[in-house]
């Protein structure tokens, strides 16, 4: 169960006192508790007096109700229901001055109050409202004071963290040591990016099932920037409950962590341009010499020496891009860091490109980014294409077409969400290999004729029994039985294919070349 998540507040502290702590007050020293002893934790913001039967209208949560009974003087009776109302309204208690209008308070009463836990208080008779009223309050805004200055120095702290440079390290050590509690920083995913505090403290943190049942002792806030939930702020105190006081600093640190995290984006921003620019130079053959392109490599942390094979990704049409083109690139750098600490991974404006040690299990790579995809997208696809092994940084503007052409070619194939080789495309590599397109679809028309249009659904039906047919090496049988044709219906579509086509049923050569054009069909797009 995780810790309980703490919404930002609107920057107005609020901190009060017992009820306990009230009566310690020297105005209250001869006040005695009739009843509720076990609500003498409740905690007192404000002070009202009754003066009107219809009070229930006029209190607020937090309150001590101040009263003479006056108001209940002629319905003493109102008494034994009282007590519920006001602790239904979160009132802290009720304090009541007797003799002079109510002699007594009933026995239901002060039995309902001890259930409740709501504390009843005998006031004295020679201190007036006003005098507890007085140094009650001043006792609130002295706490609130004080509450403010605290956080008005931490926040001070912390700020001059970021001024210095530092990061959510920094941050949690400080709110740490500020508030003597184990803090960390926690991404969306549920991993720790930093944290601070004794070792046991901060391993609870990292254990959020062995938080349940425990919310006072831990607190979790939100992490918010531009919009954008980035993660939580998470506190564990194992001496007691984190007061309210001590969330008003954590709020403070979840805005700094938000400018840190913010910052950081920034500079990967920037960063992971460069990358991109210079993976790209390296695809394209631009990057210069190979010795530039090795040191290069290895500043960003690249082995582009060795055999390699290139990856490329591309979201499928049905996904918005918009939105899911981070969330690739993210999940391909996290799925190359797990198998290849010195592989290459970059992000361009359709496509995601990654280079890996030979060696690496490519499948077992795309497999994991479609995984850690999904999780982050509730929809959309990738499609993924492997080139040959690349034995080094000369060959990659190859290997990148290949893996470019595998990735389209295995869409159409295979549909959204394909992974293929460029090895196992068949006689689509091929097909693939040829940069005049125009002369394909030419090729397509000669061929097919009036079947190669879409426009015509009696065409398009032809065409379909005329691949069956091919499938399945001029199975008139097998044909029928898989389009659900009776057998003269079939001898009469083969006849008018072959008065279209010519006669295919005993020419080889044209039936290799529908075969081709039909395979140029399903490539159509590429």
């Amino acid at each position: 169960m995780e810790p309980p998540v703490r919404l930002a507040s609107t920057g107005t502290i609020i901190h009060g006192v017992s009820v306990g702590e009230v009566l310690g007050v020297s105005t209250l020293a001869e006040a005695r508790l009739i009843a509720g002893r076990s609500g003498l934790d409740r905690i007192v913001q404000r002070l009202n007096v009754m003066e009107v039967p219809d009070i229930l209208a006029w209190v607020k949560p937090h309150e001590l109700l101040l009263t003479t009974g006056y108001p209940l003087r002629n319905t003493p009776q109102s008494l034994d229901r009282l007590v519920a109302d006001l602790d239904e309204r979160g009132l802290a208690a009720l304090a009541i001055k007797l003799g002079r209008y109510v002699d007594e308070l009933p026995d239901e009463m002060v039995a309902q109050a001890d259930r409740l836990g709501f504390p009843l208080i005998l006031l004295p008779n020679n201190v007036g409202f006003d005098d507890i009223l007085n140094q009650v309050l001043t006792d609130i805004l002295n706490r609130q004071a004080a509450v403010l200055v605290r956080a008005e120095e931490a926040h001070r702290a912390l700020v001059q963290v970021v001024l210095a440079g530092g990061g959510l390290g920094e941050v949690t050590a400080e709110v740490a040591g500020l508030l003597d509690v184990a803090v960390a920083a926690i991404d969306g995913a549920g991993r720790t990016l930093a944290a601070a505090g004794p070792p046991e403290h901060v391993a609870a943190l990292r254990q959020p099932a062995g938080t349940a049942g425990r919310a006072g002792d831990f607190t979790s806030v939100p992490i918010v920037a531009g919009g954008h939930h980035h993660g939580r702020i998470v506190a564990h105190s194992p001496s007691g409950v984190i007061h309210d006081s001590d969330v008003g600093i954590l709020e403070r640190a979840a805005t700094v962590a938000a400018l840190v995290i913010t910052r950081q984006d920034a500079v990967n921003a920037v960063e992971s341009k460069y990358r991109a620019d210079f993976l790209r130079d390296v695809l394209t053959g631009r990057a210069g010499t190979g010795e530039r392109v090795a040191n290069r490599s290895r500043a960003f942390g690249w082995d582009l020496e060795r055999p390699v094979t290139v990856l490329v990704a591309e979201l499928d049409p049905e996904g918005d891009e918009r939105t899911a083109q981070d969330r690739l690139v993210t999940s391909w750098t996290a799925a190359v860091r797990r198998h290849d600490q010195r592989g290459a991974v970059a992000g361009f404006s359709h496509e995601v490109v990654a280079v890996v040690d030979a060696s690496a299990d490519s499948a077992k790579v795309a497999r994991d980014a479609a995984s850690a995809f999904a999780d982050a997208i509730s929809s959309g696809t990738f499609s993924t294409g492997t080139s040959r092994t690349c034995p080094g940084a000369d060959s990659l503007p190859e290997a990148y077409g290949q893996a470019l052409k595998a990735a389209r070619v295995g869409r159409q194939l295979h549909g959204p969400g394909a992974v293929a080789h460029f090895d196992q495309l068949g006689v689509y590599r091929l097909l693939s290999l040829v940069n005049d397109t125009a002369e394909l679809h030419a090729f397509v028309r000669e061929t097919l004729g009036p079947l190669a249009a879409d426009d015509d659904t009696e065409n398009a039906d032809l065409r379909r029994t005329l691949q069956v047919l091919l499938e399945t090496n001029l199975n008139v049988a097998e044909t029928a039985r898989r389009l659900h044709f009776h057998y003269n219906t079939l001898r009469y579509r083969i006849g008018k294919l072959e008065r279209l086509l010519g006669n295919f049923t005993e020419d080889p050569h044209l039936r290799l070349n529908l075969t081709l054009a039909l395979h140029v069909l399903r490539m159509r797009g590429i």
